[in-house]
This record gives structure tokens, sequence and C-alpha cells, in this order.
């Protein structure tokens, strides 16, 4: 599995526009997409909600891919 570090420029950003800042999705509407097929675990935890608000210190994995989320 590939693992990324997303430094946090804010409070969070919406899971998304995470997906597209990391590359994991071409667009945030790829990204949204990507969620509603179920292909989007938050903290081990499938997330259903397109713009979730990913803090720091959470962790998301798709498509073979987990991003770790630090603060600034």
């Amino acid at each position: 599995m590939q693992t990324l570090d997303f430094q946090l420029k804010g409070e969070y950003i919406e899971l998304c526009n995470l997906l597209k800042a990391t590359g994991v999705a071409e667009s945030g509407g790829r990204g949204k997409t990507l969620v509603a097929e179920g292909k989007v675990m938050v903290d081990g935890q499938l997330e259903s909600r397109k713009t979730a608000k990913i803090r720091a210190g959470q962790v998301v994995e798709c498509l073979g891919v987990q991003i770790t989320v630090a603060g600034s």
C-alpha cells in the first residue's frame, strides 16, 4: 500500500477535496464518486459522507493509498 502524508493548512479539509489534493482522485467530483461507491475508509471505517471533515491525526484509505493527515 502506498502511503502519503498530507499537511493540513486549516482546521479541516473535506474528504472529496483531500482525495483531489493528494492526487488519489483527478477531481473533486471523482472524489465524491469514490466515496459514493464505498471505496473510501476513514480511521478504518467505511465513510459515506462526501464532505466529511477530515482533521489532523486521521488516516484515509482509498484505492490502495493510505493518507495520514498532519496538523500545522
